[in-house]
């Protein structure tokens, strides 16, 4: 019997069906509405009952955007404001009737790579979602790794720039002030870039555009940084990256790649490898079915 996974983010909510050898049988998605809690919860509500009319579930596992709250069942995103405190573990329990276990969206797309994709016999990855925003989550020793509150792993926080901008979390200095596409973007355009998104930025510096690529230095020294010092902590042996801004390939994974050389100065750093993801939108899917597994 399959495994109802849902994945839900500021962006869109989907659900689906999982068998157990990660393939997804199913899916079903719809944007995420922002105007009102109940608003939220019906478009996941119906997803959920378009899976579970194309086959029975055995288990939810749930992968939503942070913070999250392991202990009371309970989701706090940051990209879904109408969402504080929202009770979806009683919530999709009480619909279901199946047992549910919740994890953070960068966690199950570290677990998704980790099992189905590009981290396949990695014992001790970093997942990262460079996109909107930048999310994370650490598989060690071959096991999930949830943290105290089921927030470990949250890269796009940590301290990049010890006198940086006001981030979305409340902190300053946040890699995603840097390297997330909308704020790339947005500093591009503060040195004369004409452009509108992530998208075209990445286009303008594969063509040779100077402030594009500038822009892309800038961003992938501060990802090296923050990578180089939890793959110190974490003693890491691969980081997976997936996410919008990291369909830019080599104009992302290039620049990454050599600046991590400037900050992996420990032997065993040395050896760390970064690959691009190869599940896409499936990951957290499918690493929402792995938490269950």
């Amino acid at each position: 019997m399959s495994i109802l996974a849902l994945d839900i983010g500021g962006t869109k909510i989907a659900a689906g069906l999982i068998d157990d050898d990660g393939a997804v049988l199913q899916r079903f998605q719809q944007p995420t509405p922002r105007d009102s809690a109940e608003a939220a919860w019906q478009v996941t509500a119906q997803l959920i009952g378009q899976a579970l009319s194309a086959g029975p579930a055995r288990a939810v596992g749930i992968a939503s955007a942070g913070p999250v709250a392991l202990g009371a069942g309970t989701v706090s995103p940051v990209n879904i404001a109408v969402w504080q405190d929202f009770p979806i573990v009683a919530r999709v329990a009480e619909l279901t009737g199946l047992p549910v276990r919740l994890g953070g969206d960068g966690l199950c797309m570290a677990l998704g790579e980790h099992w189905r994709g590009a981290g396949r016999g990695a014992q001790f990855l970093l997942g990262m979602v460079v996109s909107t925003g930048i999310g994370g989550g650490l598989v060690l020793d071959g096991a999930p790794y949830d943290g105290r509150t089921g927030n470990a792993g949250h890269i796009g926080h940590m301290v990049a720039d010890i006198d940086g901008e006001r981030c979305v979390c409340g902190g300053h200095g946040c890699v995603e002030t840097i390297a997330s596409g909308p704020r790339m973007t947005r500093w591009a355009q503060s040195q004369g870039w004409t452009g509108a998104d992530a998208k075209e930025l990445a286009a303008a510096a594969a063509a040779g555009d100077e402030i594009a690529l500038a822009a892309f230095a800038r961003a992938t020294t501060a990802l090296a940084a923050v990578i180089a010092s939890t793959a110190a902590v974490c003693d890491l042996d691969l980081v997976v990256i997936g996410g919008g801004v990291a369909k830019a390939g080599d104009i992302l994974f290039g620049p990454l790649r050599e600046a991590l050389t400037r900050y992996t100065g420990l032997t065993f750093i040395r050896e760390l490898r970064v690959l691009p993801a190869h599940l896409g939108g499936d990951a957290g899917l499918v690493g929402a079915a792995a938490l269950v597994r």
